[in-house]
């Protein structure tokens, strides 16, 4: 199986190529986030496996067209990331649900959601979802804490002095 960001950034390429086939390299990176190095070494292997084709639209400018191989591609790498996606959504998910079941039979009623993206939104709608109130400041008496590391959650209870 393809490695999720590797995928991610195939499909990336070739949705940029799509929308413009007379993009640079230079600017496909600053739109994906990643290195020119990075992006010519997958359109290298996008063009060896007939994927994309290249020809020359000037002395120095090249033009790149998805060929229909590369369509069907494109489709499997988007199912494929929509499918990593729902993963991702489902174990957080079922994660966040067992941190917070384990949180109300502690008698917490509130719950603070320490990290940010994606993740954190999955955990701040499940605990709503669950009749948690999801507040910002810990410092408050009976406030459980969610905590994300990584792909990872972990409750954290106050201390209590």
């Amino acid at each position: 199986m393809e490695d999720p960001s590797e995928t991610k950034r195939e499909l990336g390429l070739l949705e940029e190529i799509e929308k413009d086939p007379d993009t640079t390299q230079a600017s496909m990176a600053a739109r994906l986030g990643v290195a020119v190095g990075t992006v010519n070494w997958h359109l290298r292997r996008l063009i060896e496996k007939g994927y994309v084709k290249v020809k020359r639209a000037e002395r120095r400018k090249l033009r790149y067209i998805i060929t229909p191989e590369g369509i069907a591609l494109r489709a499997r790498l988007t199912m494929a990331y929509i499918e990593n996606s729902m993963m991702l959504y489902r174990e957080t998910r079922d994660q966040a649900l067992v941190l917070l079941k384990s949180a109300k039979e502690k008698g917490y009623k509130r719950v603070k959601i320490d990290g940010d993206g994606d993740i954190a939104d999955v955990c701040r709608l499940t605990s709503i979802e669950q009749g948690m109130t999801v507040v910002e400041d810990e410092v408050l008496l009976g406030i459980a804490v969610i905590e994300i590391q990584g792909r990872e959650l972990y409750l954290r209870e106050p201390v209590v002095e």
